[in-house]
C-alpha cells in the first residue's frame, strides 16, 4: 500500500511540473539563468525564439527547454539552438548524471562535457524526450528539420544542491516545502470497513 500511495506523489508531482512556466528569462537572443547554474547564453542575433517548455522529463527531471532557429526563407532550419536546463525531482534525490568528461572544453570559464555526431534526421525522437519537444515545438511553427545534421552537445552540472554543493544546505528547506504542498493537496485516511 506504501508503495501505491508514494507512486500516486510522484504522478502529483509530475503533473505540477508540467504546468509550471519556465524558469529563465528570455529577452530576443538572450537566456538568463539566476541559478542552477547561473549564467548568462547568448545566441546569434539572426536565431528567431520559437519557444519555451517546461515538463516532467521521464519522471526523473524537471526540464525547461528555450528553443532558437536559423531558417531559410523557405523555413529550412540551417541552425537550431536548443538550451536545457535540468534538475532532479525532489522525490529522486539519490538520481545523479553521469558524464563521462572523457572530452571536455571550457566555455565562459564552465567546465563542458562534450559529444559530437553527424546523421540523417529522419528517425523520430521519443515525443516525451528533449528532442521530441523541439521537433513539435518547430514543426508547430511551420519549421522544417533539414535531411541532416551534425551536432555538438555540451553538458554542464549543477550540482549546487547535491553534498557539497555551494546551496546543499537549502536542501531541507525545499524537502520541507515539497512536503508541505502535498499535506495541502493530497488527502490520505484509511479505508472504511
Amino acid at each position: 500500500m506504501n508503495r501505491k500511495s508514494a507512486t500516486l506523489l510522484l504522478c502529483l508531482t509530475a503533473c505540477a511540473l508540467a504546468q509550471k512556466a519556465p524558469e529563465r528569462r528570455v529577452d530576443r537572443n538572450t537566456i538568463t539563468s539566476a541559478s542552477n547554474p547561473a549564467v548568462r547564453l547568448e545566441v546569434p542575433a539572426a536565431a528567431r525564439y520559437r519557444g519555451a517548455e517546461r515538463w516532467d522529463l521521464y519522471g526523473v527531471a524537471d526540464c525547461g527547454l528555450h528553443v532558437s532557429v536559423e531558417a531559410d526563407e523557405r523555413k529550412v532550419i540551417g541552425r537550431p539552438y536548443w538550451v536545457r536546463f535540468e534538475a532532479f525531482l525532489p522525490s529522486k534525490p539519490e538520481s545523479r548524471y553521469r558524464y563521462p568528461f572523457t572530452q571536455t572544453t571550457q566555455l565562459g570559464g564552465m567546465e563542458f562535457d562534450v559529444r559530437t555526431r553527424f546523421g540523417a534526421t529522419g528517425g523520430a525522437p521519443r515525443p516525451d524526450s528533449g528532442g521530441g519537444h523541439v521537433e513539435a515545438m518547430v514543426k508547430a511553427a511551420g519549421y522544417q528539420l533539414p535531411r541532416g545534421t551534425m551536432n555538438v552537445r555540451l553538458v554542464h552540472p549543477a550540482a549546487d544542491l547535491e553534498a557539497g554543493g555551494k546551496d546543499a544546505a537549502r536542501w531541507p528547506e525545499l524537502q520541507r516545502g515539497l512536503l508541505e504542498r502535498v499535506a495541502a493537496r493530497v488527502q490520505f485516511g484509511p479505508l472504511a470497513k
